[in-house]
């Protein structure tokens, strides 16, 4: 790679776990020095959570160019993705050892991580569009703010405006001084209740599903995680099950207007019932080995 220095190593880094008492080992695979392209503002850490992320990490880590570094927290890739990650300069490249902490806990570590305190949590699959990168570089960064992006959801190549899919706008930019991300293993998000909010105007493009077996392979992983985080806490089982999908289809489809976004309301549609459904029997079996 050329114009940058990088160091490939099997260095283990063991850092305190955020907000619990114990360490989590990463091994680093990019070393490089600090860079500053923002020097009369407060540096930001970008952090991604990646798992063979390929699709489109090139394109996500090119939109962060900008940021002072990015921290790339690898949590068991097989494809491709630490390769893209190396040619990237302000990359620094960790990979998790173990098993997967769930995902609340595993961005507090990707954060940890970083060197700066303002960090920018982007997913892997999410593109910062230029006007948000010129957006939070105009900002007078307040450590008592918690600034929030909206989100244009894409399947299929097209933007999704239905389905409970639209609006949608989450927390992304904060000071790791002054909060941190949750610890729920799934729909995890930034504690932001004692922060004030301000929502900024430029969008976040985000790529969640690239196909239909994208669908189900995050319909099993997320359900896994929703009956490993409620266990013993919710109850669950067939009648439960069946209810909750038909009403989460009824409520995609008709009351947030899937109807009118044709192939596409469809199939999403039928993903969040199916979803629905199995979380819950997944639970359901979960709350039986727990008793």
């Amino acid at each position: 790679m050329s114009g940058s220095t990088f160091l490939l190593t099997d260095q283990a880094v063991r850092l305190a776990d955020p907000l619990a008492a114990r360490v989590f080992t990463a091994t680093v695979h990019t070393l490089r020095p600090s860079r500053h392209p923002r020097p009369n503002a407060a540096p930001i850490s970008a952090t991604i959570l990646t798992k063979d992320s390929g699709a489109h990490l090139a394109e996500v880590l090119t939109a962060l160019h900008w940021c002072d570094e990015v921290v790339v927290f690898d949590t068991g890739s097989t494809d491709n993705t630490m390769a893209i990650a190396q040619r990237h300069p302000n990359v620094q490249l960790f990979r998790l050892e173990g098993t997967f902490p769930g995902f609340g806990r595993a961005h507090q570590q990707a954060v940890a991580l970083a060197r700066h305190d303002w960090i920018l949590s982007i997913d892997s699959d999410e593109v910062v569009s230029a006007g948000l990168a010129a957006e939070i570089a105009a900002l007078p960064l307040d450590e008592r703010i918690v600034y929030a992006m909206p989100f244009h959801n894409y399947f299929n190549g097209r933007r999704i405006t239905s389905c409970g899919w639209h609006p949608d706008c989450h927390d992304r930019l904060f000071n790791r001084r002054a909060t941190n991300f949750c610890e729920s293993e799934v729909h995890e998000r930034v504690q932001a209740s004692h922060l004030v909010g301000r929502r900024l105007r430029h969008p976040i493009r985000h790529y969640s599903y690239d196909s239909l077996d994208d669908f189900l392979r995050k319909m099993r992983h997320y359900g896994g995680l929703f009956a490993a985080q409620n266990a013993g806490r919710r109850t669950a089982g067939p009648l439960k099950a069946v209810s909750r999908s038909v009403w989460m289809f009824f409520k995609s489809y008709l009351l947030q207007r899937g109807c009118l976004q044709g192939g596409e309301g469809l199939v999403i549609s039928a993903y969040k019932a199916q979803t629905v459904f199995w979380k819950y029997l997944l639970l359901d079996e979960a709350n039986r080995r727990h008793a």
